[in-house]
């Protein structure tokens, strides 16, 4: 058994369950999983060491919604937007040409380094979804791109309908033949119900074709408008409703009843200047809230964390340990993972040490690099 103890930690962040947050705190792992949590006095002997010198550890981020397989860029459609046009789902279709034009080398190399972005900024989990192939064939190709980088795959076929289809025949190819292809390289089912993209009876159809096939429902939901969605993660038991951006009372009282979590997406409402979701709301009726960047080339090509919570705290009300939190543990709710998001005895070893005493520098310096280091159950073998 490999252990590696890591001393005077400045600020613990383990969400563990009587002490959340510890000063001058230890942690011990063995073996890829945090084995001790205490005071840094009672430290337990380990194989390896490492000296935080008084830097605060927070769980590795768990993003929970992505895009990262996709080839070009849409700098010209942001460009527009910031001098006044506003968003519409059909910038995907943009994305759509330029990713079925590049092959799986060129596809696997670009997902590769946005992996590593995201890793360097301290995300040990992600997830990430299909949708910019709109055709059999390019679909079940990113997806085979994405598992070899993530085991949180989510086929997500059912982004817009693609020119030259009705929308009930491209229901119909993507409930059928391409989920046949594309169910085995997926954990999850994703749909965009939205103006411009599904309604509510074909985003239901595609979910409950999903689940039929064992993939486990998620959604895009009211995010341009009020509109079903997030009633229909709620009916069909979802473990996310993403974006989130235009609730109703009863949307806002379905959550929290059903349990489904909040996907908030900051990154979005920067890059398009929507309003910003009201979390302050959510959190008074007691909805789980994740935090997530949303990468993707149109709409947030962001691939930071730390940015999103800042944008948490600044822009959707949050405090920092409620943003941290919902970037950790509310991802990993997001994921039904519970092995992941926290840093209690049992969890994976994936853990940052800030350049910071604490983690409300992640809001307090927004946009400065303040990952010193990354440590994943698997790096945790090889110390």
């Amino acid at each position: 058994m490999t252990s590696v103890a890591i001393a005077n930690i400045g600020e613990l962040v383990s969400w563990a369950d009587e002490r959340p947050v510890r000063h001058g705190a230890g942690l011990v792992v063995a073996d890829g999983v945090v084995a001790w949590v205490g005071d840094t006095a009672d430290l337990p002997a380990a194989d390896e060491s490492i000296d935080a010198g008084g830097r605060a550890v927070i769980p590795g981020f768990v993003d929970s919604h992505t895009h990262l397989v996709f080839a070009g860029d849409r700098a010209e459609e942001f460009t527009a937007r910031m001098a006044g046009e506003r968003y519409a789902a059909g910038g995907i279709r943009t994305t759509v040409a330029a990713t079925r034009a590049a092959g799986e080398e060129e596809l696997t190399r670009l997902a590769t380094a946005r992996m590593a972005e995201l890793h360097s900024q301290g995300t040990t989990t992600v997830e990430i979804k299909s949708g910019y192939g709109l055709d059999t064939d390019t679909e079940e190709l990113l997806l085979r791109v994405a598992s070899g980088l993530t085991p949180e795959t989510t086929y997500l076929g059912a982004h817009v309908v693609p020119d030259g289809w009705t929308a009930d025949a491209y229901v119909e190819l993507v409930t059928g033949a391409m989920l046949e292809r594309c169910a085995p390289h997926a954990r999850w089912i994703d749909v965009f119900c939205e103006v411009g993209a599904f309604d509510a009876d074909a985003a239901r159809t595609v979910l409950k074709a999903g689940i039929a096939a064992g993939l486990l429902p998620r959604i895009h939901a009211n995010q341009l408008g009020h509109g079903p969605g997030v009633q229909l993660a709620c009916e069909l038991g979802a473990a996310a409703a993403d974006h989130c951006t235009y609730l109703s009372d009863a949307d806002v009282a379905a959550l929290a009843d059903s349990g489904v979590v909040a996907g908030l997406l900051p990154g979005v409402e920067f890059s398009t200047r929507h309003p910003y979701p009201d979390a302050r709301r959510l959190l008074a009726a007691g909805v789980r809230i994740a935090i997530a960047t949303d990468c993707n080339p149109g709409t947030s090509y962001t691939s930071s964390m730390p940015f999103c919570i800042a944008l948490a705290v600044r822009e959707l009300g949050m405090t920092p340990l409620e943003a941290l939190h919902a970037a950790t543990l509310g991802g990993a709710a997001s994921l039904r993972r519970s092995d992941v998001g926290h840093l209690r005895p049992g969890a994976r070893a994936d853990l940052v040490i800030l350049d910071a005493p604490s983690h409300v520098h992640l809001a307090y310096r927004p946009g400065v690099p303040l990952v010193h280091r990354v440590l994943t159950a698997h790096q945790s073998h090889k110390l």
